[in-house]
């Protein structure tokens, strides 16, 4: 198999299979972001995904769902992803769904017509890293975007009736800004129909830009038991009809519910946190993650 980097996925998807369709980050600038720096950009030449493709054919392992390789596999163009996923149905019938991560700018290269017809062969529930509806903070941390692009692009999805998942990073802005956040990122995705929101928690490695403006004093962490209330303050103004899940390893007790059910039971748990755990408990759950 040809795989520039490590494999990169979501919790949830470690049962599926993994197809390297694309190397690296096409955008490859966010402050925070310490994935895919090993690898320059690039798109793989089809011939090679076919090997793959082949390759995992003949390997026995049983699975039902393709999860492609590279930090915004999406960016492909129309014609090559239809391309792929006919080669994945003609060696691997048994595929029933492809998905992946991606940006919302790789749907500016798709028209809603395009997006239907890949959700025909089988493209789902495909995992955009939003991070943030607050339009200072995407230009602080050089997302490469704002949020009516987010609204507009993932629309297109909506119109398509693609499933997909929209990510929201806890403690992005830091220290006193965690209110508000989560109040302009649930008002982005209460105009949009995500079939999932996944949420986690910003933990800053050495090597990110972010990590050195803390060093120089020009970033404040958010403390823990602020990133707790930024998260209660997320779920109570999300409204949109969705999935709510905070399984990630960087959130100290997972969360999990329907909105708009199970709102109120997500925010006691929450509650049940603050009012259990200190924040020098939670300092050092975030200190065990970063050491892993």
């Amino acid at each position: 198999m040809h795989f520039s980097s490590g494999i990169n996925r979501p919790p949830y998807e470690a049962q599926d299979a993994y197809l390297q369709i694309t190397s690296g980050c096409s955008h490859g600038k966010c402050e925070f972001c310490t994935f895919y720096k090993e690898s320059p950009f690039k798109l793989s030449p089809l011939e090679e995904v076919e090997e793959d493709i082949k390759e995992l054919r003949d390997s026995g392992w049983q699975f039902d769902r393709i999860y492609l390789q590279g930090a915004d596999p999406f960016i492909r163009k129309y014609e090559d992803l239809m391309q792929i996923a006919d080669m994945i149905h003609t060696y691997l019938p048994q595929v029933t769904s492809i998905g992946g991560y991606a940006r919302v700018d790789n749907l500016r290269n798709k028209t809603v017509e395009q997006l239907k017809n890949l959700k025909d062969t089988g493209y789902s529930y495909f995992y955009f890293g939003m991070e943030s509806g607050d339009d200072k903070l995407l230009d602080r941390m050089n997302k490469g975007y704002h949020s009516d692009t987010i609204i507009e692009q993932c629309r297109k999805m909506d119109e398509a009736g693609m499933l997909y998942i929209g990510n929201f990073l806890g403690g992005l802005g830091g220290h006193g800004w965690g209110l508000g956040h989560a109040r302009e990122t649930a008002r982005v995705l209460n105009e949009l129909h995500p079939a999932l929101v996944y949420a986690s928690e910003l933990t800053l490695f050495p090597d990110t830009p972010l990590s050195r403006d803390v060093a120089l004093g020009e970033f404040t962490e958010a403390c823990e038991l602020e990133r707790i209330q930024e998260m209660q303050e997320f779920i109570r103004c999300l409204n949109t009809p969705t999935v709510f899940k905070a399984e990630h390893v960087t959130i100290p007790v997972p969360i999990h519910g329907k909105v708009p059910d199970d709102k109120e039971k997500m925010i006691a748990r929450l509650q049940n946190v603050i009012d259990v755990h200190g924040e020098d408990s939670l300092k050092n759950y975030r200190a065990g993650v970063m050491s892993l």
